[in-house]
């Protein structure tokens, strides 16, 4: 049977560890709320309602075509597509084709920053994995515009961080509810992680600056694993309406 992700691929590895997924989330969610075309997660009013809900699910829907066959994965691809184009018959506009890069990026980013920060450096044949996945999956959905090399990405990644970031009311809005909904705990660990995670641009544009407990606190969480008191950890941190969801992301098999 084809799978759509070799399975003997790092990007099971990545995405078959919830930590690495928790850390992806966190990243994702810094660069929703800075990016230029958030206002078509505003639209439909889900974001805002339910933050943690709606970004979860845009991982997860990486996930799941991560770990599918590859007609599987397709047809998850598929209804991604048919998603978004139902929004945009509602609003009567179409969402700007660096907008679907801009998604794809972080995912590519993400993944490697988070695996790198919680495990090691990845090689460079082992980043292009990452990146030829994500392109499979901008491809099937016919964005235009994608970078065919890893080399590329890394120019047309920094120049998006550049061009189509920007802090605005749904930035301190969409952070409001981040908070709201994490309760203050919860929400200074995501930052804090968003510290050690982000890069440099979306670091400054959102003023987090540097952390000497966002270190001490990746050592922490580290060493939680070493000594077997890392589902203990989670279980305390964990919001109560996505403990089991989010608990069971290390269930896959690699």
């Amino acid at each position: 049977m084809k799978h759509f992700v070799a399975k003997d691929s790092i990007v099971r590895q990545i995405w078959g560890s919830g930590d690495t997924i928790l850390l992806i989330f966190a990243g994702a969610s810094a660069e929703f709320a800075l990016n230029k075309a958030v206002d078509w997660l505003y639209f439909t009013g889900r974001l805002p309602a339910d933050p943690l809900k709606r970004l979860f699910s845009t991982v997860s829907y990486a996930r799941q075509i991560v770990f599918s066959t590859y007609d599987e994965a397709m047809h998850a691809i598929d209804k991604i597509s048919s998603i978004h184009k139902g929004v945009e018959e509602q609003r009567g506009q179409q969402i700007p084709d660096w907008a679907y890069r801009d998604v794809l990026y972080m995912l590519m980013d993400y993944s490697i920053r988070s695996f790198e920060l919680l495990e090691r450096k990845l090689s460079t044949q082992e980043k292009e994995e990452v990146f030829n996945v994500f392109y499979r999956m901008g491809s099937r959905m016919a964005i235009k515009a994608l970078p065919t090399t890893f080399e590329d990405w890394q120019v047309m990644r920094t120049t998006a961080l550049e061009e189509n970031l920007i802090k605005g009311d749904f930035t301190i809005d969409l952070y409001k509810q981040y908070r709201k909904h994490l309760g203050w705990v919860r929400y200074m660990i995501l930052k804090q992680s968003q510290i050690l995670l982000l890069p440099t641009k979306v670091n400054q544009l959102l003023g987090l600056g540097k952390s000497i407990f966002a270190v001490l606190m990746l050592k922490l969480y580290k060493l939680s694993r070493l000594i077997r008191v890392k589902t203990i950890l989670k279980n305390a941190l964990l919001p109560a309406a996505y403990k089991k969801e989010i608990m069971a992301l290390d269930s896959y098999k690699r």
